[in-house]
């Protein structure tokens, strides 16, 4: 049997697939957004970062749930759902963050929690997608 990823295994549904990309891209962009006001102190930045992380928040919430469900069903084991928790609680924290005013809305706190957010978004991707093993030997 060859290696597969979860989601060609019937692991992952293609529209729970569709839905990932999104906190994954949107943390992502929050992340590079703070660079940029780290660099220009442009408000302009800090805001779009904090729309980003709200629309990551938005959409990885209903991942999340459709992960957590999935993994109620046993169709899947919990690292993922774990993963995707740790993700939203995170960029939750990251979007208190960015209601704050100025300066004090990214700095480094934000900066941090944009990486860490970022981070696991992009792991939670990985792990969807990561070829699974039976731990058999084909001959």
């Amino acid at each position: 049997m060859p290696v597969r990823p979860l989601a060609a295994q019937g692991g992952v549904h293609p529209v729970h697939a569709l839905l990932l990309g999104f906190p994954v891209s949107l943390f992502t962009a929050g992340l590079i957004a703070d660079i940029a006001y780290l660099n220009t102190a442009e408000m302009q930045w800090s805001n779009f970062a904090a729309w980003a992380i709200a629309g990551a928040l938005v959409v990885g919430g209903v991942v999340l749930a459709w992960a957590a469900i999935a993994a109620l069903r046993g169709r899947n084991g919990w690292l993922y759902p774990l993963l995707l928790a740790v993700m939203w609680v995170l960029g939750l924290v990251n979007a208190f963050q960015h209601s704050r005013d100025a300066w004090s809305s990214v700095g480094a706190p934000g900066l941090i929690l944009s990486i860490l957010s970022t981070l696991a978004a992009l792991t939670a991707g990985w792990l969807a997608f990561a070829p699974r093993t039976t731990g058999r030997i084909i001959r």
